[in-house]
């Protein structure tokens, strides 16, 4: 399979024609729609969708298994109804670029680094998730699967850049598809029929059998705090999906403006029928009659879900043709965050900001030195860190709560000014780390229940869950504030700070 993807990546590295930095970073402006749907549709479907889909409905509720593929969904969506036409009439190179060009280059370091630091632990998380599986499937030790899946991926990655990604990307989807496809009919077969899984599942989970959360608190599962937290994370996922570079790599690598509004519509649409398969496998886990110590196993791991599926339901041969989707969904995946974290790296900071004489040549190795530098990086974090995962959750946080107001006003807003900028992205920071970061072991320090108890009327106490964790929408109200303040101040200061033009 990793011989293949090298094929696949050699003969996509042909398409390079003139190997500039536009040919590696956005495929010289020239992917057909079909491609680029594929391609993105990949990087979206990568291995935590998959597994996380089915642990969700496995261990919880349906909400909690379609919520990370239907918001992911609905994220390409509304970026291809508002921000693919754009950002590719404009001809920028990375997501960066519409910052710089508002705010100016120094700042656009500044927010330069969650976007490229969310890149990179996705990279070392997706890399655990490969070891981890090669671990199930052959017994594989961890360092030899992380190290042979880097080596493979980065080489594909360095040789053809986007090109290369893409066409791999295409590939590794299809065994998405084609091992999720093979699997069904043989897992629900084993659990007594798709009916009798379905109806056991509703009959079971009276008040979880529910695509989204219900508007009332029903039952002990739906509370208000849960119902909030809910679609507090639907918010973070959906929103927070949009300003990333790896999705705008794919956006001003097509053809045309048009053309990047309807790949994101499609992939959308993709992104969203996929979480269909892992979804019903989750609940075939839920009605499968499990050994005892199997079943205590996977009560102890639920994201084991889908493995232990594929491994101890299915035939032989049918598990290699799914423990194949799911190394499809995490390499596509993989090579598409080092290749975007390497070309902000590049462009951005080392040509744009530093370096601005350098060559074509020396453009592109650069660029392929940094794939190497940021894959090794993320195969050192995948192997010494962890809580590479919590890691990532933590930069996506971040993505979501800064980058979101900064992208909508850059983009779309002709008076945002770099002082609007400063002022957003620091109260929204604060906001954020108010609520707390049990990662660096941050106490909350901004007490949101207390301060909105009179919006509602119950104990403050309700809003924390049994380890203390706040359940508090903290998040999207520092989102909201950034969106709030950033046009005021801007307009306010433009005495003092004249906005830029975007070209």
């Amino acid at each position: 399979m990793y011989a293949s993807f090298l094929v696949v990546g050699w003969l996509a590295a042909r398409k390079v024609k003139d190997g500039t930095a536009a040919d590696l970073i956005v495929a010289g402006r020239s992917m057909p729609v079909w491609i680029a749907t594929l391609t993105m549709t990949a990087t979206w479907v990568d291995g935590g969708y998959l597994l996380g889909t089915a642990e969700g409905a496995f261990k919880s509720s349906l909400a909690s298994g379609i919520q990370g593929g239907l918001c992911f969904g609905v994220s390409l969506i509304l970026g291809g109804l508002f921000f693919a036409r754009r950002m590719r009439q404009l001809e920028f190179t990375t997501l960066i670029d519409p910052f710089e060009a508002r705010f100016g280059k120094h700042w656009a370091v500044v927010l330069f680094i969650p976007a490229m630091f969310g890149e990179v632990f996705w990279s070392a998380e997706l890399l655990a998730a490969i070891g981890s599986t090669f671990g199930v499937l052959l017994n594989m030790k961890l360092v030899t699967a992380i190290l042979l899946s880097a080596v493979v991926i980065i080489a594909y990655t360095m040789i053809g850049g986007m090109w290369s990604v893409a066409y791999t990307d295409a590939f590794q989807l299809g065994l998405v598809v084609l091992g999720l496809a093979v699997a069904m009919p043989f897992i629900f077969a084993a659990a007594g029929g798709f009916d009798a899984s379905w109806s056991n599942y509703l009959t079971a989970r009276a008040e979880r059998g529910w695509f989204f959360p219900p508007l009332q608190p029903r039952g002990e599962f739906w509370t208000s705090q849960s119902i909030i937290g809910w679609w507090d994370v639907s918010l973070m996922l959906v929103f927070g999906g949009i300003p990333w570079n790896c999705y705008f790599q794919r956006v001003l690598s097509c053809q045309s403006p048009r053309k990047a509004q309807l790949h994101s519509l499609f992939a959308g649409a993709l992104t969203i029928l996929l979480t269909i398969p892992p979804l019903l496998l989750g609940v075939a886990a839920f009605k499968y009659n499990w050994p005892p110590e199997l079943l205590a196993q996977l009560q102890a791991h639920p994201s084991e879900t889908l493995p232990m599926l594929l491994k101890h339901v299915a035939p032989p041969a049918v598990a290699l043709l799914g423990f194949g989707a799911i190394i499809g969904a995490v390499t596509s995946s993989f090579s598409s965050s080092i290749l975007s974290a390497a070309s902000m790296i590049s462009w951005n900071c080392c040509y744009r900001l530093l370096w601005p004489q350098l060559s074509v040549v020396q453009m592109k190795r650069v660029i392929r030195l940094s794939i190497v530098l940021l894959g090794a990086g993320a195969v050192v974090m995948a192997l010494k860190v962890q809580s590479v995962q919590a890691l990532w959750f933590f930069t996506s946080d971040l993505i979501f709560v800064l980058l979101f107001p900064q992208l909508v006003f850059a983009l779309f807003d002709s008076k945002a000014n770099r002082i609007g900028s400063i002022t957003a992205f620091c109260v929204s920071l604060v906001l954020r780390l108010g609520g707390g970061e049990p990662l660096f072991g941050l106490p909350q320090f901004i007490p949101y229940p207390e301060l909105f108890a009179p919006l509602w009327a119950g104990n403050p106490a309700s809003w924390y869950d049994a380890s203390g964790v706040l359940l508090f929408p903290f998040k999207t109200l520092a989102a909201a504030a950034g969106c709030a303040l950033l046009p005021v101040v801007s307009r306010l200061t433009a005495k003092w700070d004249q906005p830029s033009p975007l070209c």
